[in-house]
């Protein structure tokens, strides 16, 4: 793993992550509704203005991004123990698939939770795809029965 390195992204790279969202839409959809061409410059300008509150870690082989994950910040409630409280949830892991079977993907996961470590956040969830489940176990994450969701495009309950 010499050729590999695994650091935040920097400004030229995201381009090349918007890429790889793109092809992990087409991966899970089967179509994407726009170009690369047409997609890129929007998510760049998401990624410059979201900077603060979601940040990207690369995954590259000889300079080249082979792989992302995002790590979502959010401030929580304060309460009179901790006044400042932040949690985080690792967003869009993506390996890409020629690259998979190596273990890439639990560096990636490993990157992520240490970044997590040094900023202090308090807890990171994530939201899996089944195939993914048994990575982010491997790396610490379990099922919690106190975290729900509720899915706001279905509606309200009655």
């Amino acid at each position: 793993m010499d050729d590999i390195a695994i650091r935040p992204v920097r400004a030229g790279e995201l381009p090349a992550v918007a890429e790889l969202r793109r092809r992990w839409v087409q991966e899970v959809y089967g179509t994407t509704h726009t170009t690369v061409e047409e997609f890129a410059p929007q998510f760049v300008a998401w990624a410059q203005k979201n900077e603060s509150s979601h940040r990207c870690m690369v995954l590259l082989r000889d300079e080249v991004v082979i792989g992302v994950a995002w790590l979502a910040i959010t401030e929580r409630v304060p309460h009179p123990r901790v006044f400042e409280r932040t949690s985080g949830d690792v967003q869009c892991v993506y390996v890409t698939p020629d690259e998979r079977g190596r273990g890439l993907g639990g560096e990636l996961i490993k990157a992520v939770l240490a970044w997590a470590s040094d900023l202090g956040l308090e807890r990171v969830t994530v939201h899996s795809s089944d195939r993914a489940i048994s990575a982010y176990s491997r790396h610490g994450f379990e099922v919690s029965p106190n975290l729900l969701q509720f899915n706001v495009g279905q509606g309200r309950p009655e």
